[in-house]
């Protein structure tokens, strides 16, 4: 184990980080579920290809971005402090820096030492209702965090940046589908800590010659069991892990928060997309932004939208155990309707989400739920999961 500024830099399963020591073809990467994966790079030690840093890349779709990477044999760094990812989900033999996007010094030495030219941004705070309880976090956390980011990458002459987006930065919208010329009109912190960024990288674009893809995300979910990667969160606070975690037995019973909404079965209406897809379409938005593409934003849906009520009955379909429900009370705020319309990003990257059937999406996440169950060797605790429109 090395230290830059006083930070933990590891590499796993290889040489200690230093400085240039270490060609990029002498990682051999394996996954938290034991798959071999390619080395990573295919260019001798006399060059190194241009890396790729992936903040916050050992979270839940931090971490299914660096995998993506890595089997299309991309050089990739991640840099994550932890805060809400989990060592258990980093990539092994992935150069890993334990830091704070917020340590400027920190960015800009990891960004040139590992010859940097474009940043992946997922590390952030995301929870609505804790933005609303202590929106401090995500004024520092989000936006001057981010902020110290794009100095340190302006001042180490990186070149392209894909920003983490959200569909909170829409509202409650006018209409559905949702396209990129909605208004956005950010309803929490949250929601308002992504817009700011995106209108920064807008100026950043004009002014400096950054180019960047601000990626809108409607409701990421989905796993790769097979890689030993999935949805987790402490505490959990979306709608397909809960239910999954109630079939487990770990959770008494799922609560659907009102059934009086104007859609077929009276609950609320989301666009889910397999995490899978979603870095997907990073590639492809930083490697349209390599080859000469515009800036700009882009939504990350299906187009297709799918009820609480849906989604707890594919579970079941899918697990085959029952699930108990129960109403409550209708919550303020929550838009009985949010589906995207992906059609910018399908026709700029030629994206398609052709895993995000709500099938596909159940079957695997429940996968890496019965892995990781069968992990652990204590009881579950029983306890009222609250399933929350996300």
């Amino acid at each position: 184990m090395a230290t830059c500024h006083g930070v933990e830099v590891v590499a796993t399963l290889v040489a200690p980080f230093r400085a240039r020591a270490l060609p990029w073809d002498t990682f051999a990467p394996t996954t938290p579920g034991g798959l071999a994966l390619p080395a990573l790079g295919t260019h001798g030690a006399s060059r190194r290809a241009m890396a790729i840093l992936v903040t916050g890349g050992a979270g839940y779709i931090g971490s299914h971005m660096v995998l993506c990477l890595v089997r299309a044999g991309r050089p990739v760094v991640v840099v994550d402090n932890l805060s809400a990812g989990y060592r258990e989900l980093l990539v092994e033999g992935v150069p890993f820096v334990h830091a704070d996007i917020a340590d400027g010094a920190t960015m800009r030495d990891v960004i040139r030492e590992r010859d940097i030219d474009a940043i992946i941004h997922f590390a952030a705070h995301t929870q609505v209702a804790e933005s609303v309880r202590d929106p401090r976090l995500y004024w520092s956390g989000n936006v001057a965090a981010t902020l110290n980011l794009l100095d340190a990458a302006l001042a180490s002459g990186v070149k392209y940046f894909v920003f983490s987006s959200t569909a909170a930065v829409y509202g409650e919208p006018e209409r559905c589908p949702i396209d990129e010329e909605a208004p956005t009109h950010p309803i929490n912190p949250y929601g308002e800590s992504k817009l700011t960024i995106e209108q920064a990288l807008a100026d950043y674009a004009r002014a400096y010659g950054m180019r960047y893809a601000a990626l809108r995300y409607f409701n990421a979910a989905g796993a790769d069991a097979d890689a030993g990667l999935g949805e987790l969160h402490h505490p959990e606070s979306h709608l397909i892990p809960i239910v999954l975690q109630a079939a487990l037995g770990r959770m008494s019973e799922v609560v659907i928060f009102g059934r009086q909404y104007p859609t077929p079965d009276g609950t609320c209406i989301r666009d889910y997309v397999h995490v899978l897809d979603l870095a997907d379409a990073h590639m492809a938005a930083l490697d349209d932004l390599r080859c000469g593409g515009d800036s700009g934003a882009f939504n990350l849906g299906t187009g297709t939208g799918h009820s609480v009520a849906e989604v707890i009955a594919t579970c079941r379909e899918v697990t085959g155990r029952p699930i108990a429900v129960v109403e409550g009370e209708r919550r303020p705020g929550d838009p009985p309707v949010l589906v995207a319309s992906p059609e910018r990003a399908r026709r700029r990257y030629g994206w398609e989400p052709r895993r995000s059937s709500l099938e596909r999406i159940v079957r695997d996440a429940w996968a890496w739920h019965l892995r990781e169950a069968a992990k652990s060797s204590h009881e579950p605790e029983t306890r009222k999961a609250h399933a929350q429109h996300r």
